[in-house]
């Protein structure tokens, strides 16, 4: 993957971690960034169908005016940093939001995800939504006290042989090709069906022809989750970032009984490149 340009979804709240974040990213990239504020309309009491209050119209014009308000102080922040970038503020009810978000993502190389907009729970769901299923791009979750980089010096690789396994390792290739160690993460009955072995020579085969020498650890659960186990292995090899695809599993089974991509974007330590 060459980035280009990196897209952030922020709130209206005065936290600034997500921004520099991005700010940060961009400048090691040389990357153009493009922000879009999102405040989300509320819902009018009773419905739509109904004769909206004062009270309703009044919280509407003072989100917008807040919207508005931080729009200029992160024109302010990128203008500082002497980034090429173009900010945007969309207000919209809550259901538009992932489509919105999925679109302007489509025109970035990666979106980055950080921990304001992992700690809102109105505006993560549909920013991850948009970002993972509508945008056929890479988000990057960068968790509080991380680093946002795409230069990381030990990478693993978590991989089950699933088409969205691979997405993240095709476009996570440079990435991985700039690091110094690589392991391939593969849970054992976590494979992509086919006969033992086959799926570990598939993959360090692809990665070699792009200069990548990796190094296959299997993993046995022993009674963990998957998302434990993989957070404890890229813990003892000393990574700081995990290449994953996303969501192997429908989106309404992670959402009744969780998953492996949620558990990682709420839980884990280091960043997360994640591919759909």
């Amino acid at each position: 993957m060459s980035c280009r340009s990196v897209f952030s979804v922020i709130g209206i709240d005065q936290c600034d971690r997500d921004i520099l974040n991005a700010i940060h990213l961009c400048k090691e990239q040389d990357a153009h960034l493009s922000v879009l504020i999102v405040s989300l309309a509320p819902t009018p009491i009773g419905g739509y169908g109904v004769v909206v209050s004062g009270a309703w119209l009044l919280e509407r014009e003072a989100d917008i005016a807040a919207m508005k308000k931080r729009e200029k102080q992160i024109i302010s922040l990128v203008q500082h940093a002497g980034l090429r970038a173009d900010v945007d503020s969309y207000y919209c009810e809550g259901e538009w939001a992932e489509e919105i978000i999925g679109q302007r993502a489509r025109f970035s190389d990666v979106t980055i995800v950080g921990p304001d907009l992992l700690h809102q729970p109105a505006l993560k769901s549909p920013a991850l939504s948009g970002a993972l299923f509508h945008s056929g791009r890479p988000i990057l979750v960068v968790p509080t006290g991380a680093r946002a980089t795409l230069h990381p010096h030990n990478v693993m690789l978590a991989w089950d042989g699933r088409i969205e396994a691979v997405r993240a390792a095709r476009e996570a290739v440079n990435v991985m090709a700039a690091s110094v160690d690589v392991h391939v993460a593969i849970v054992d009955g976590d494979s992509d069906g086919v006969s033992d072995g086959s799926p570990r020579a598939n993959i360090a085969a692809y990665l070699a022809r792009h200069g990548i020498k990796v190094k296959i650890d299997r993993l046995r659960t022993c009674g963990m989750s998957v998302a434990d186990l993989l957070k404890q292995h890229a813990s003892e090899i000393s990574a700081d970032m995990i290449v994953m695809g996303a969501y192997g599993h429908s989106r309404l089974r992670e959402r009744l009984f969780g998953g492996v991509t949620r558990t990682m974007i709420e839980t884990s330590p280091i960043p997360v490149f994640m591919m759909r």
